[in-house]
C-alpha cells in the first residue's frame, strides 16, 4: 500500500521527502485511525527528525487527493485512515478502533430538506458511523452477561 500512496504522490507532483515516506509507511501499517500525534510517534522510527507539523501538512496532501480521510474519534479528537472510495464513508469500532470504508451514502433527501429549511447551498457531506465491530461485539455480550 505505500507503494501506491507514494504513487499518487508523486503523480500529483508533490516531493517524496522522508517525512512524507514515513506518514506514508505508517498509515499504511494501521489497521485503524491513527492521531496525528500517533503517528509522528511511529514516523520517528523512519524519520528521527520529523515533526508533528510536516505531518499535519503531509496528512492534508494525502486528505486533498483522496489517500487518507479524517475520523472524528468518540472524544472529540480526530485522526486519519487511508480511503480508497471516492465517496467512501467510515464505519469506526468505538473499542478497538478499527475502521471500515464503505461505499454509498444516499441522502439527497436530507440535503433537499435541509437547503429549503436554511437556504444553505450544500456542499459537501460527512459521515460517520461508530458502533461496534462484530469481535468487540461478540467481547461486549459476553461481558454483559457475566455476573
Amino acid at each position: 500500500m505505500t507503494v501506491d500512496i507514494l504513487g499518487a504522490m508523486q503523480s500529483a507532483g508533490a516531493r517524496l521527502t522522508a517525512p512524507r515516506r514515513a506518514v506514508a509507511r505508517v498509515l499504511s501499517e494501521s489497521h485503524g485511525w491513527m492521531s496525528a500525534e500517533a503517528i509522528t510517534a511511529r514516523a520517528r522510527r523512519h524519520c528521527p527528525s520529523i515533526g508533528l507539523v510536516t505531518v499535519y501538512r503531509t496528512l492534508e496532501l494525502l486528505e486533498s487527493l483522496g489517500i487518507a480521510r479524517r475520523v472524528h474519534g468518540p472524544t472529540g479528537c480526530h485522526g486519519y485512515a487511508l480511503a480508497s472510495i471516492d465517496d467512501g464513508h467510515f464505519i469506526v469500532c468505538r473499542a478497538c478502533q478499527q475502521v471500515i470504508e464503505f461505499e454509498g451514502c444516499d441522502v439527497d433527501r436530507v440535503v433537499r430538506r435541509v437547503t429549503r429549511q436554511t437556504g444553505f447551498q450544500v456542499e459537501a457531506h460527512m459521515l460517520e458511523l461508530v458502533g461496534l465491530c462484530p469481535d468487540c461485539g461478540a467481547r461486549h455480550r459476553t461481558a454483559r452477561r457475566k455476573p
